[in-house]
């Protein structure tokens, strides 16, 4: 078994649902990645999407494109981002990362050296937002490595679509919860309880379900018929302006912790 499918086995062993975090690697600051990411795991985190910086996304909220900005102005680029992982995985080896961007970085490092690479540093699996389901054929050398295409799922997803979707789904499927980009303000828990309740019955994968999970009760609420709830840029907002690896650290911990607590008292 994968590390994410480990996880999410004894996820689904225990009877709890999943933390998934986003964080833009090198930010608030390329020196505290590391730091930052052992932090995540120490507040509850269970799977950890670490964000590619990328200049011109199209699926991210103004709080996600500055931070992105801001790495790439402090010359973030990919390979700092494997070097980051793989000083990670020197204590743990155990907790799941999902590189989550766009095709341009990835292409012009070369589909097969960064399936090498990637898995030698210890990532899991890859989330490329301009990359459907139809077009996956590009990352072929990254699957053939072993590393799982994590597919998007969204309320406007026609079935026929979707049953391919869930059909092909490796690691977890991610449901966005609404129509519009990370960070906004429209989450509606009972407009997608039912959709996410269908999904899960098809998908070969667990199911994840984000954009718009801000806080204890939004987190709480999804993880009512989600197996993992998402959670990204009101995470990334609030370590915005950190000056230190601890003052990151502590903010993620305010953050999460009771964001853990409510998930697991469900």
């Amino acid at each position: 078994m994968s590390r994410i499918e480990r996880r999410f086995a004894a996820l689904k062993s225990a009877g709890r649902t999943g933390l998934v975090t986003f964080v833009t690697a090198g930010d608030p600051s390329p020196e505290h990645v590391v730091s930052l990411l052992h932090g995540l795991v120490a507040s509850g985190v269970d799977l950890i999407e670490l964000g590619v910086p990328f200049s011109d996304p199209m699926a991210d909220g103004p709080v996600i494109q500055h931070a992105s900005e801001r790495a790439i102005a402090r010359g973030v680029g990919l390979a700092n981002v494997l070097a980051w992982i793989a000083a990670f995985r020197e204590t743990d080896n155990e907790t799941p990362i999902v590189l989550m961007g766009y095709l341009n970085p990835v292409e012009m490092y070369g589909y097969a050296t960064f399936a090498e690479d990637a898995v030698e540093a210890g990532v899991d699996g890859v989330l490329m937002v301009d990359c459907p389901l139809e077009e996956s054929h590009v990352l072929q050398p990254l699957k053939d490595a072993g590393l799982d295409q994590i597919l998007l799922a969204s309320p406007t997803t026609a079935e026929r679509r979707l049953g391919r979707l869930c059909e092909a789904a490796a690691g977890f499927l991610y449901y966005v919860s609404f129509n519009g980009i990370t960070g906004a303000a429209q989450l509606s828990t009972g407009d997608i309880a039912e959709r996410v309740a269908g999904i899960r019955a098809r998908s070969k994968a667990p199911v994840a379900v984000g954009f718009g999970v801000r806080d204890a009760a939004s987190a709480k609420a999804i993880g009512e018929f989600a197996d993992a709830v998402v959670i990204g840029s009101a995470l990334v907002q609030r370590l915005d302006g950190a000056t230190s690896a601890e003052d990151a650290v502590g903010r993620a911990r305010e953050f999460l912790v009771p964001i853990r607590a409510a998930l697991d008292a469900r």
